[in-house]
């Protein structure tokens, strides 16, 4: 783990979401932290709010009450110009789940990584496409691939594009909502080892949301077991395997048939 994970980047306090007539809320009285180059995974089965709570920090659902402070900033509740601000700084980031249906089909590759950069005016076409090159081989492609399309790549390939495009405003906070689910075994372990190895030289925080538990050791710094909106444990990962508090962690991770605890080791 980095050494400057000194302070909580994100702090969320008592967050509740509820959608009109869902009849409940969604998500209720949810507290948690992710520290400066922190990995915490937030887990729980299908419905559990995980997806709810990342596009809530992310200002695309509005909380009905709570905090969320990023990097020091109160932004539950921003609206027009100000979330328009934060989210042109670049500073958080989200990789959604599904790379075929998050990319334009009719956008190349360079030009869907640097569409932040062209939006904001950053650098000429040359410099953009340079660091959309840049991006690719961070991730592990080869920089031949920016003038394809998504269909002409394959799904590994078509998430790391996901993730580079993600990486390229040099984010603080990356969330990645089920950023494996949609891969088979091989490209899911790639993709994780590759998300670790880019903490590991960029320092960037991650909440990576997921209801593969088994996924998790050697990968997650600490683990937030989240079930029906509530936060009901949270540890670090080893802790959460070895000696699970909560009943609910229990069940999940009998039912994971979890392996036995190793490091990734990172493959391009």
């Amino acid at each position: 783990m980095p050494q400057n994970q000194s302070r909580s980047l994100l702090s969320i306090r008592d967050l509740e979401v509820a959608f009109p007539g869902a009849g409940r809320g969604v998500l209720k009285g949810v507290d948690l932290d992710v520290g400066s180059g922190e990995i915490v995974a937030v887990v729980g089965e299908t419905g559990s709010g995980k997806t709810t709570l990342g596009r809530t920090v992310m200002g695309l659902v509005s909380p009905s009450a709570g905090s969320i402070v990023f990097d020091g900033q109160e932004i539950a509740r921003l609206r027009g110009r100000a979330r328009r601000k934060l989210r042109r700084e670049g500073n958080m980031q989200l990789v959604f789940q599904d790379p075929l249906r998050s990319l334009d089909p009719t956008v190349t590759v360079a030009d869907t990584i640097v569409e932040s950069l062209a939006i904001t005016g950053t650098g000429d076409r040359a410099e953009r496409r340079a660091r959309a090159a840049k991006a690719l081989e961070l991730v592990g492609l080869d920089p031949g691939l920016l003038d394809r399309r998504p269909g002409r790549i394959s799904g590994g390939q078509r998430q790391r594009v996901a993730i580079a495009r993600a990486l390229v405003p040099e984010p603080k906070l990356l969330i990645c909502d089920e950023p494996v689910s949609a891969l088979d075994a091989s490209s899911r372990a790639a993709i994780l080892s590759l998300l670790r190895q880019l903490r590991d030289e960029t320092g960037t925080s991650m909440v990576v949301i997921s209801h593969d538990l088994a996924s998790m050791p050697g990968f997650a710094d600490r683990i937030a077991v989240l079930c029906e909106g509530v936060v009901v444990e949270v540890g670090k990962t080893a802790e959460i395997f070895a000696a699970p508090k909560h009943e609910y962690t229990r069940l999940l991770l009998e039912a994971a048939a979890v392996p036995e605890i190793k490091e990734f080791t990172y493959v391009r």
